[in-house]
């Protein structure tokens, strides 16, 4: 039986809108289904928890949500018995959802989820933090600290979120909101630790990215070749000049990573970072508040996710 965790407020109503269109789909097919809508911060998680508190029982778990709703299921849930996850994108923030079906497909998400032709084995990282209460969070996507977390901040707590995401400039919010924090933002010093063996030492740091690398669903691979998991890509935006940072601002908010444009680039399967002061921190655009020492690992192929 498929079992549904919906956060009908995501993306400014969006997310109910998509679910109603999948409820039609799973009458049509005669699905027997289950269906869990959350009311506040914490109740995705909560949900995922008790579904999945029993190991012996296989159990199929759909979400039907932004970030926020996926970062909180990944973060509820139990890997001790046979879980698969489905995913339907339906908020603004999209960097989760480049390897799904988006919500405007959501006919084709359904008949997908419904009659599965093959799944996926994903990768999640995992950010510990903390000195006298050490505290672990699961992430999909991606997760920082420094300038990008400052913009998720405050994206999370703007006024301005809901209306221009009923007028779609969000983007135009976001970037604006980028300007706001980089004219604020001073650069920290530190060093990251790579796979425990590699130091290396950075002034002016603005912000650093973890972003697990997956292979997209529609690449074919060449027979006999071995699926490369459990590594992440690490970015490192630092500049002695912040006007320098502007166009690294503009590239990471569309999802760019250029090393021409200052931003170092590594790549790990765990990694420490220790700064000089306490800065911004974000899961999959969720706050973590201000740290100053973390540490990040990448679990590999744990997640068995219906493939789209």
């Amino acid at each position: 039986m498929y079992q549904f965790i919906v956060n009908p407020s995501a993306g400014n109503g969006r997310g109910y809108h998509v679910w109603k269109r999948l409820e039609r789909q799973l009458d049509n097919d005669s699905q027997e289904y289950q269906v869990f809508f959350t009311e506040a911060q914490g109740d995705a998680a909560g949900l995922a928890k008790r579904l999945t508190a029993e190991k012996n029982d296989p159990k199929v778990i759909i979400i039907v949500g932004g970030e926020g709703t996926y970062n909180e299921v990944l973060n509820g849930i139990s890997f001790r018995g046979l879980l698969t996850l489905g995913y339907v994108p339906a908020g603004f923030r999209n960097a989760l959802s480049k390897g799904f079906q988006s919500f405007r497909m959501v006919n084709r998400q359904a008949r997908k989820i419904l009659h599965p032709k093959y799944y996926r084995l994903l990768d999640y990282g995992v950010l510990t933090f903390g000195e006298e209460e050490v505290v672990s969070r699961r992430f999909a996507g991606r997760c920082g600290i420094g300038l990008d977390a400052a913009i998720c901040h405050n994206l999370l707590c703007s006024r301005m979120r809901q209306p221009m995401c009923r007028l779609r400039m969000v983007h135009i919010l976001n970037f604006a909101l980028g300007l706001k924090q980089l004219i604020l933002a001073k650069p920290a010093k530190g060093y990251i630790l790579l796979d425990g063996t590699k130091k290396v030492e950075f002034n002016h740091i603005y912000f650093i990215s973890f972003m697990i690398r997956e292979e997209s669903g529609k690449k074919k691979k060449k027979a006999g070749a071995e699926e490369d998991g459990g590594r992440m890509m690490v970015y490192v935006g630092n500049s002695a000049k912040k006007r320098k940072m502007v166009s690294i601002l503009m590239d990471m908010l569309i999802g760019l990573r250029r090393k021409e444009r200052g931003v170092r680039i590594f790549e790990c399967s765990e990694a420490a970072v220790h700064l000089n002061r306490p800065l911004a921190v974000h899961v999959d655009g969720e706050s973590c508040y201000c740290q100053q020492d973390l540490e990040v690992r990448c679990i590999p192929k744990r997640i068995r996710m219906i493939g789209s």
